[in-house]
């Protein structure tokens, strides 16, 4: 059976907000609380050990965007080629809302594990030291945990936004429910003798 264009966005949507998570999680349980300072002359060179910090937190930025970008595209593409005025799809005051939100925690999620990923990298990258009392830092403790969290937001609020989409376009195009309205009873379902509905 083929999947319609609205459930692969949301899978697309799912699993790439899924795998930003991830990735977010795993970096902040990966990364060292802090390097091993190795005393020279006048200098304090930081040793870090090896870890796939920086890495997992650059493929949760990557994830995050494509999900974001996947979460554009579910709202403004043309389903069943029948495309939507911007102005008609934002009469609806939700979409407007939610779409604003999801804009929001995209933008928040994406600088804070940036914000994360560049700290770690600049730590990793400038480990001499002049201060001979630094304590070889690394990048603030729970930054790539909530970025991970906020991801998953993000697609979670761009799932919604596609399923306010999929109502304001039905609206706007006047489709109607194929089974009808509730609580519509044709003529035809009725007993002739009268006694109710025909089983």
């Amino acid at each position: 059976m083929a999947l319609s264009a609205t459930s692969k966005f949301a899978l697309a949507v799912a699993f790439f907000g899924s795998l930003a998570f991830i990735f977010g999680v795993v970096a902040e349980n990966k990364k060292p609380p802090f390097g091993t300072p190795i005393k020279g002359k006048d200098v304090v060179i930081c040793k870090f050990p090896s870890d796939p910090t920086i890495a997992l937190g650059s493929f949760s930025v990557v994830a995050l965007v494509i999900a974001a970008v996947i979460g554009h595209l579910a709202v403004f593409f043309p389903y069943k080629g029948k495309s939507v005025p911007h102005e008609a799809l934002f009469r609806s005051t939700s979409l407007v809302v939610f779409f604003i939100v999801a804009e929001v925690v995209s933008v928040l999620a994406l600088g804070m594990m940036m914000w994360a990923t560049i700290t770690e990298g600049l730590h990793r990258s400038h480990n001499v030291h002049h201060n001979l009392e630094t304590q070889c830092p690394t990048a603030k403790t729970g930054l790539f945990g909530g970025a991970a969290f906020l991801a998953l937001d993000a697609a979670l609020f761009w799932l919604v936004c596609e399923m306010l989409t999929l109502n304001a376009r039905a609206d706007y195009l006047d489709e109607d429910d194929p089974k009808g309205e509730y609580g519509h009873v044709y003529a035809a379902d009725l007993d002739p003798n009268g006694s109710g509905v025909k089983v």
